[in-house]
C-alpha cells in the first residue's frame, strides 16, 4: 500500500467525529498513560513490601470488588447528575485514593484504600461510555469505540513500559505519577467538555417512561448478553491470570510471558484501526458469534502449547477476537439503550466486567489447581462456544429488526420499510430538541430508519426489544 493510499485510510478512520469527542479520546490516552496500579500492584506488595502471593490476590480481588460496588451507582449518578460531573467526581477521587494508596504501610488498610480504588477507577466509566455514546452519531459509533479502545491499548502499551523503569526507582513514584496524570483527565473534563447528557422534554416525560435499575435488570434479553459478556470478559481476563501461572509451570521465565503477553498490544495497536474499517459495515450478529469462537478456541489451543511460537500463534488468536469484539459489542450496547438510560445501562454492562475481575483469578486458582492447566483451557473453548451460541440466540431478529428508542441515524440509500400498521410501537421516539446536534444530523424519522451499528439493516422502531426497554451488550479489554 503506497503511503497516499495509508494517508488517506487514516484520513478516513478519524474525519466525521465531533471535537467532544477527540477530547474524550485524549483524556482516556492521558489516564491510560497513567496506568501504574493495575500494572504493578502485585510486584508492588510482593517485592517491595515482602506479603505473600495471597494476600496480593485478596488485595487484587477487594480492587474487583470495589468495582463491582460502583458500578451501578456510577450509572445512576451519569444519568441523574450528568455525565460530567460523575467524570470529575470519579476522576478527582480516582487521583486522591491512589496517591493515598501509596503511603499504606498496614496491609488492612493497603486492602481497604485497594477496594476504594477499585470503585473509584471503574465509576467513571459508565458515565465517559454514555458521553461517548451522546456525542457521536449512530453511524460513526463502531468507529469511535474502536479508536477509543485503541487509546486505552496505546497508553496501556506505553505506560507498562515506563511503569517498569519508575518501579525500579520508585513504587511511590508510580502511584504519585498515576494521580497526577488522572487530575489532568479531571482538568481537561472540566475545561473542555460540556455536558452531554439529553434533557427530557415535557413530551419526552409523558410518552417515555422513567429508566430505573429495576427496568434493566428485568430486560430479560438485555441481561442475558450482559452474562455473555461476563463469560467472554472470564476468558479474557487469564491472559493475565492462568497464562503467566500456567507459563511458569511449564518452565518459562516472567521474561518468556512479557514476551508472548507483549504481542497483544502491538497488535491492538497496529491492528485495530484498519480492522474495524472493514468490520464496521458488516452484520455485528456474525461478528460478535466469530470473535467468541475465536476467544474461546484461542485460549484453548494453549492446552497445545510446547514453545513461545506456539504461546504467540494463542495470543495472535485471540487478540484477533478482542479487535474484533470489543468495537462491535460497545456499538451494541449504545444502539440497545434508552437514551435517557444510557448510564444506568452502561453501569449493569461494566458490572459485567468487574465481576469477572473478581471471579476470573478464583476460576482459575481452582481449576489449575485441582484439575490442570490443560482443562482450565478446554474450560475457556467451551464457554467460548456457549456463548457464540448464546449471541447467535439473543440477537436474532435485531439485525434486522427495529431502531430502538427512536435514536436517529442518517438516512439510507436503501428505502426504509414502514412499520406494520397492526403492530404498534413500543418506544416513542426522542424529540429532537432533547438529541445532540450529532445525532439528528441527516434526518429521518424514530420510527422509520437504518440504524448505524454496522449492519446495515433498515429498522423500525419499538420490535424486537423485550418489554419496551432497551438491550445492550460489550467486551472490551478495559473500558475506559
Amino acid at each position: 500500500m503506497s503511503v497516499a493510499a495509508l494517508r488517506r485510510a487514516a484520513t478516513e478512520s478519524v474525519s466525521g467525529l465531533p471535537r467532544a469527542f477527540w477530547w474524550l479520546w485524549t483524556s482516556t490516552l492521558v489516564n491510560r498513560l497513567g496506568a501504574f496500579v493495575a500494572t504493578y500492584t502485585a510486584l508492588y506488595l510482593t517485592l517491595e513490601r515482602g506479603y505473600s502471593a495471597s494476600y496480593a490476590g485478596l488485595v487484587a480481588a477487594l480492587h474487583g470488588l470495589g468495582g463491582v460496588v460502583s458500578s451501578l451507582g456510577a450509572g445512576v449518578m451519569a444519568d441523574r447528575l450528568g455525565r460530567r460531573p460523575t467524570l470529575l467526581l470519579a476522576q478527582t477521587s480516582t487521583a486522591a485514593s491512589v496517591a493515598l494508596l501509596g503511603f499504606m504501610e498496614h496491609p488492612v488498610a493497603i486492602a481497604a484504600v485497594a477496594g476504594l480504588v477499585g470503585m473509584t477507577s471503574n465509576a467513571s466509566r459508565p458515565a465517559v461510555q454514555a458521553m461517548m455514546a451522546d456525542i457521536v452519531r449512530p453511524e460513526d459509533r463502531v468507529r469511535a469505540f474502536a479508536l477509543n479502545y485503541w487509546a486505552i491499548n496505546l497508553g496501556f502499551a506505553i505506560s507498562s513500559a515506563g511503569a517498569g523503569l519508575i518501579a525500579e526507582y520508585s513504587y511511590l513514584a508510580g502511584f504519585l505519577g498515576e494521580a497526577a496524570l488522572t487530575l489532568v483527565c479531571a482538568v481537561v473534563v472540566f475545561v473542555k467538555l460540556p455536558e452531554s447528557r439529553p434533557e427530557r422534554t415535557a413530551t419526552a416525560d409523558r410518552s417515555e417512561p422513567e429508566i430505573s435499575l429495576g427496568t434493566v435488570l428485568r430486560d430479560g434479553r438485555y441481561m442475558g448478553v450482559v452474562g455473555l459478556s461476563f463469560l467472554l470478559a472470564l476468558i479474557f481476563m487469564q491472559s493475565s491470570v492462568a497464562l503467566p501461572v500456567a507459563m511458569g509451570m511449564d518452565g518459562w521465565s516472567p521474561s518468556d510471558y512479557g514476551l508472548v503477553i507483549a504481542l497483544n498490544g502491538v497488535l491492538i495497536v497496529a491492528l485495530q484501526i484498519p480492522v474495524t474499517r472493514l468490520i464496521e459495515h458488516r452484520d455485528p450478529q456474525r461478528l460478535l458469534v466469530v470473535s467468541a469462537l475465536l476467544a474461546g478456541y484461542g485460549f484453548g489451543l494453549t492446552a497445545f502449547a510446547g514453545s513461545l511460537g506456539v504461546y504467540a500463534l494463542t495470543v495472535v488468536v485471540w487478540t484477533l477476537a478482542e479487535i474484533v469484539n470489543s468495537p462491535t459489542q460497545m456499538g451494541l450496547v449504545v444502539r440497545l439503550s434508552p437514551v435517557h438510560g444510557r448510564g444506568r445501562y452502561q453501569g449493569v454492562h461494566t458490572l459485567s466486567w468487574s465481576a469477572a475481575a473478581l471471579l476470573a483469578p478464583l476460576m482459575a486458582g481452582y481449576a489449575i489447581d485441582h484439575f490442570g492447566a490443560a482443562w482450565l483451557w478446554a474450560s475457556c473453548a467451551v464457554i467460548g462456544t456457549v456463548a457464540a451460541l448464546g449471541y447467535w440466540l439473543l440477537m436474532r431478529g435485531l439485525t434486522d429488526g427495529p431502531a430502538v428508542y427512536g435514536e436517529q441515524a442518517s438516512p439510507s440509500p436503501v428505502p426504509a420499510r414502514p412499520a406494520p400498521s397492526a403492530e404498534p410501537v413500543a418506544a416513542a421516539s426522542v424529540p429532537a430538541a432533547s438529541v445532540p446536534a450529532e445525532h439528528s444530523r441527516g434526518g429521518g424519522t424514530g420510527a422509520e430508519n437504518r440504524i448505524a451499528t454496522g449492519s446495515g439493516a433498515e429498522t423500525t422502531a419499538g420490535a424486537g426489544t423485550e418489554a419496551g426497554t432497551g438491550n445492550a451488550a460489550a467486551v472490551g479489554k478495559t473500558a475506559v
